[in-house]
């Protein structure tokens, strides 16, 4: 490609004189930013001219691209979308930009093209010049982009994940793995404002371990956490999400049915305490059993408030231990006098 020809120190930039200063500061800008120059003559779309990163897009030297038409150096698809593409800047006269996406070389490419017409010469020629701007950089820059905020937003997740596992172990009994009984009497609490509120019913239910066998007993500290691992594993499989398990005090469980009757609330909980019956607790070779008492209370057919709930679902229970335990029992119903 002809370089423009420099202008000395002093000279006047009078419009011939800007127009070579312009001419000789856009190669150089562009050659700087990486980007394809390419001049055709407006009437043929022959090339004129091209700057050396678009010979060397072309895979040619500089001075071999002149006198080629689009057909002679991009294959047949390309040249006739490109042709388009310089029809529609010509009959646009102002600056036009297009993108176009092909192969070339084996390798996926995507450039924005800014066509430009010049005016006229005093012959009457025009010429048309294209920059084209590899957008693979600013692509690439997009995608990592997207990258880091995924990972940030994936890290920001898993922070959040963690901090909720931090404060949820805090609510619960290290031994059971169920909650303590502060989060047990919060939930209760919220459920006695909801249904009261909404007129709806709701159960507890206090679990107690029966009298600890001569081998739990035997075993001491180990077989006591034996037992309550497995007890905090059973109320965890046996109830909702929307249902709140504890461990109430030492040996003693409690549980919050979500929008359950005291029919509904018998019924599973007499599911889990055949489970307890049934299950086999292994600690070093040996077999560990346990039963336990249940007592099933229901708001608002067992009581009004939350005390005398609490006081109904402790009588019942203690009805079950006066029964020999392995049983659950139901509060009384209370009746309104009319």
């Amino acid at each position: 490609m002809t370089t423009m020809p420099e202008l000395p120190i002093g000279t006047p930039l009078t419009e011939p004189g800007l127009r070579l200063l312009l001419g000789g500061l856009m190669p150089e800008l562009l050659s700087r930013r990486g980007d394809l120059l390419a001049v055709q003559d407006a009437a043929d779309g022959r090339y004129v001219c091209v700057n050396p990163a678009m010979a060397a897009f072309l895979r040619r030297p500089p001075t071999e691209v002149p006198g080629c038409s689009g057909a002679e150096l991009f294959d047949a698809p390309l040249a006739t979308a490109l042709r388009a593409a310089e029809q529609t800047a010509l009959t646009h006269g102002a600056p036009l930009a297009s993108e176009h996406r092909f192969e070339w070389g084996g390798v996926r490419r995507e450039f924005s093209v800014l066509r430009m017409l010049s005016v006229a010469d005093e012959a009457g020629r025009r010429w048309l010049c294209s920059v084209w701007t590899d957008l693979a950089p600013e692509l690439q820059r997009e995608a990592q982009l997207r990258a880091a905020l995924e990972q940030i937003e994936q890290q920001q997740q898993a922070n959040d994940l963690l901090r909720r596992e931090i404060a949820d172990q805090a609510l619960r009994d290290p031994a059971s793995g169920l909650y303590h009984r502060a989060h047990f009497e919060d939930q209760l609490r919220r459920e006695v404002d909801l249904s009261t509120r909404e007129h709806r019913e709701f159960a507890i239910v206090f679990i107690e371990l029966d009298p600890p066998g001569e081998k739990v007993l035997a075993l001491g500290a180990d077989g006591e956490r034996c037992l309550l691992e497995a007890m905090g594993r059973l109320l965890r499989s046996g109830t909702r999400a929307m249902d709140a398990s504890c461990r109430y005090d030492d040996r003693r469980f409690a549980v919050l049915l979500s929008g359950v009757g005291l029919a509904t609330a018998h019924s599973r909980m007499e599911g889990v305490r055949r489970k307890c019956a049934t299950q086999i607790v292994v600690h070093d070779g040996q077999e560990l059993g346990f039963t336990v008492a249940m007592g099933v209370a229901s708001f608002p057919h067992t009581a009004h408030t939350q005390d005398s709930l609490v006081q109904a679902c402790e009588a019942a229970l203690a009805e079950a231990q006066r029964r020999g335990g392995n049983h659950v029992t139901l509060a009384a119903i209370r009746f309104e006098a009319n």
